[in-house]
């Protein structure tokens, strides 16, 4: 994820390189460090840098750096005239290259040519099982084609040997709330916190799917994580305050007629509708009416 500071040094840049300024060359190798999408700009200046002799000869070796940014751009923006000619370039200067190969698959994807894609994908798996572009690729496209069941497979296998990436284990974890595989979803969730134990989200993901899965036991587990999730945003987190509030109610809920140790603790219950309010009262006054009534409903505010 691009930060801010790195944002606006990339807006800055580009809006010089927009309005003739130069620095094109140092503004794509800035979009490529960051991993920026930014294909018609990428596209614009690239072509600028490649149809200019000169230009592209001052940038010895990287010229094929700037053949394959710019190949991607275009596809991206749907340009497919284009990336084929940076691609055939580069199978000339490289014939047989992995990289090229897998620019190769990507065409076909763009052409809509899927079964070649694959094939092409799967020659290279051959070659390199663990390359972790293709195995990428692969998981996309069969997304993009919808065979889910398929992603998933892919997905895990991709996921024993990079278990480190945890855009991954965010991804396979959507597919499987999108499929209610909660269980499934929730050990996904589990592996991201530990590698990000301190980011928010991860948490308030992880309290959801154990609300959603119900049962005391989940119930008491998501109302931890959502404190979790309150902690880490420095208690400004709305959707973590309402989970905390809906837990009280179902735990509530399940534990009517039990021993005083299994209910919950009307001070926290108080103190958690009190928080909501707040922060309506501080983001969104209009709507503060609404959620009072709602509370009040669910019986944690007179």
């Amino acid at each position: 994820m691009v930060g801010a500071a790195e944002e606006a040094q990339l807006n800055r840049i580009e809006s010089q390189v927009d309005n003739g300024g130069g620095g094109a060359w140092e503004y794509l190798c800035l979009v490529r460090k960051l991993k920026a999408r930014r294909p018609d700009k990428v596209l614009k200046h690239g072509l600028f840098i490649l149809n200019n002799p000169k230009a592209r000869s001052n940038l010895g070796t990287e010229e094929w750096t700037l053949y394959e940014q710019v190949a991607i751009a275009a596809m991206d923006c749907q340009r497919v005239d284009i990336a084929k000619d940076c691609i055939s370039v580069l199978s000339n200067k490289f014939p047989g290259s992995t990289r090229v190969g897998r620019l190769e698959g990507m065409l076909l994807e763009a052409n809509g040519a899927w079964a070649d894609a694959e094939t092409t994908y799967r020659r290279l798996l051959e070659e390199n099982p663990n390359d972790q572009v293709v195995q990428k690729r692969m998981i996309a496209m069969a997304k993009a084609l919808g065979n889910i069941s398929t992603a998933v497979e892919y997905l895990n296998k991709y996921l024993e040997i990079f278990m480190a990436d945890q855009d991954a284990w965010r991804e396979l974890a959507e597919i499987y709330v999108s499929l209610q595989m909660y269980k499934q979803a929730a050990y996904c969730y589990e592996e991201l916190i530990l590698c990000q134990p301190t980011v928010p989200l991860h948490h308030l993901a992880y309290a959801e799917v154990l609300y959603t899965m119900g049962g005391l036991e989940n119930l008491q587990m998501a109302k931890k994580y959502y404190a979790s999730a309150i902690n880490f945003t420095g208690g400004k987190n709305t959707r973590a305050l309402y989970g905390l509030c809906l837990c009280s109610v179902a735990i509530n809920q399940i534990t009517k007629g039990r021993n005083k140790e299994d209910k919950e603790s009307p001070e926290l219950q108080y103190l958690t509708a009190e928080a909501l309010v707040k922060d309506y009262k501080e983001k969104a006054p209009a709507k503060l009416t609404l959620v009072t009534n709602t509370l009040k409903s669910m019986k944690l505010i007179s």
